[in-house]
């Protein structure tokens, strides 16, 4: 894939997952080094920040001419400094593509030889050493892209064929060379917001994933359960003028098209109501878990939606400081690096994972409970009562992970603390934000992996294979190939592994 000016999400999702090889137009090499050579240039007898000044606080103390190349070092040095669990390999990869991006709008002044080893290592699937904590995101991702800087330059760890390896080992290997810091390439590598929007561009992919199957997984149990259609059409979900819902009801329709199992109201309630009726033999309406689908994962997917969309600007935009305007001929300073837009964006997508993953529960507990859906032995037992277990001991899973995430649904975009004497005294906490919503869609997984397995189950116990769509047979085919139908107890958790590794491969 060739890269010149602007990366989709769907981009990412090539390079990232499908593990495509990017090349650099020559357009774009050339306006890097028209703005290198522009700021070595401008830089002359002025006081740029970063450039010929300290840092942060320290901005006010002059840096000897002499001392400015060692200064970056010492700022990409210094700043290594995170700790905790490291970040996966994709979400490192997501966050070079986006810092090469970035840099290479032009805005950084940084030479092109970073841009060049950038590309080397995404293509060569060499993944620096990040850590999962040290950011704040206020001058953006300071630490975890000081770890990004400090491989630049040869030194720090990488992980490189499934090893966790020295940079200077791995170069040899390669035979790749360090880039040599010009101007400010150590302050242009972590002065901005590529980290947390790394890992919000693979958020992002995962949680479409995950709307994908809480929407099969929801048109399997209106099979299950006979539900009428009507809360699926269009006439009733046009009267709401939310896109989201809208999209959600088509989607289930177009799921449910040859499905034998979901019912017309006009072909029952509507045609063969008995005035003498005290007491209906059909449910009128369907619990909220089945029938407000729509209504519950529009706002998923239109926040999702919108979250995407701030990615892209995001990515596409120059998050450093200062700004090297080229067409001015000006250095304009301020404050791009803040991460508030990736940090709120992250708070709202793990708020709507979260209801998605309520939604499933849920569903779950409906089918397990005997009482509520009429229809199923307790717990989706296949084997004899009192003596087997169904899927009773999976529920306390699905319950404590979805607690798990309701409690992680807290806001990070409102838990600024004032650090660095006072200077960031009011931060995003944007990778934060983007680390806690990668984790309430792990666990999204896990929850929606337990419910198709009760799915599954419930379809064979009431003989409905040949009856359900043509969609949910083939999810169900899917599933049977990792599980089998079971009445004896079984060690469930290699299974939920398997299946939660299938939806994630979907």
């Amino acid at each position: 894939m060739k890269i010149n000016n602007f990366l989709e999400l769907t981009d990412f999702q090539k390079i990232i997952i499908g593990k495509e090889t990017i090349e650099l137009n020559e357009t774009l090499l050339q306006r890097v080094e028209t703005s290198f050579q522009f700021l070595k240039d401008f830089s002359k007898n002025k006081v740029i920040y970063g450039v010929n000044t300290g840092f942060g606080p320290m901005a006010q103390f002059k840096i000897n001419d002499d001392d400015t190349h060692q200064l970056q070092y010492n700022l990409i040095r210094s700043h290594s400094s995170g700790i905790g669990n490291p970040l996966p390999e994709d979400e490192v990869k997501a966050a070079m593509l986006a810092r090469l991006n970035t840099l290479s709008l032009g805005n950084s002044g940084v030479h092109v030889s970073v841009i060049n080893l950038l590309k080397e290592l995404i293509n060569r699937n060499i993944t620096p050493l990040i850590f999962e904590h040290g950011g704040v995101g206020a001058s953006g991702d300071l630490v975890q892209l000081a770890h990004l800087a400090l491989v630049l330059i040869g030194e720090g760890e990488v992980f490189y064929k499934g090893e966790r390896k020295s940079t200077k080992e791995v170069f040899a290997i390669e035979g790749l060379e360090p880039i040599h810091v010009e101007i400010r390439e150590g302050l242009a590598l972590m002065n901005g917001t590529s980290v947390m929007s790394g890992i919000g561009a693979v958020n992002a992919y995962k949680a479409n994933q995950l709307t994908d199957i809480s929407i099969q997984l929801s048109c399997a149990i209106n099979e299950i359960v006979l539900a009428y259609d009507d809360h699926l059409s269009a006439a009733l979900n046009g009267t709401k003028r939310h896109a989201g819902q809208q999209k959600i009801a088509e989607r289930m329709r177009n799921h449910l098209a040859d499905s034998k199992l979901v019912r017309k109201r006009e072909e029952h309630l509507y045609t063969h109501f008995e005035e003498q009726d005290k007491v209906f033999k059909d449910k009128v309406q369907e619990y909220y878990s089945i029938r407000c689908v729509p209504q519950i994962l529009g706002p998923v997917l239109d926040t999702l939606e919108f979250t995407e969309k701030v990615l892209e600007d995001e990515i596409n935009s120059a998050n450093d400081n200062p700004i090297i305007n080229v067409e001015d001929q000006h250095v304009y300073h301020g404050g791009n690096f803040h991460g508030d837009y990736i940090s709120l964006e992250m708070d709202k997508l793990k708020i709507v994972v979260t209801k998605l993953t309520m939604l499933a529960e849920r569903q779950l507990n409906y089918l397990l409970n005997a009482k509520i859906n009429e229809i199923l032995p307790p717990f989706v037992n296949l084997g004899k009562l009192g003596f087997n277990f169904g899927m009773q001991g999976v529920q306390f899973t699905a319950t404590s992970t979805t607690a798990e995430s309701q409690m992680l649904s807290n806001s990070m975009y409102v838990h600024s603390i004032p650090n660095n004497n006072d200077n960031q005294d009011i931060v995003s906490m944007g990778t934060n934000a983007a680390v806690i919503c990668r984790k309430v869609i792990e666990n999204a997984f896990e929850v929606l992996s337990i419910e198709a397995i009760t799915i599954v189950q419930a379809i064979e116990y009431l003989g409905y294979q040949d009856k359900v769509s043509s969609a949910t047979k083939a999810l169900y085919d899917d599933i049977r190939k990792i599980i089998p139908a079971f009445s004896e107890d079984m060690i469930m958790y290699p299974y939920l592994e398997q299946v939660k590794k299938y939806f994630k491969n979907m």
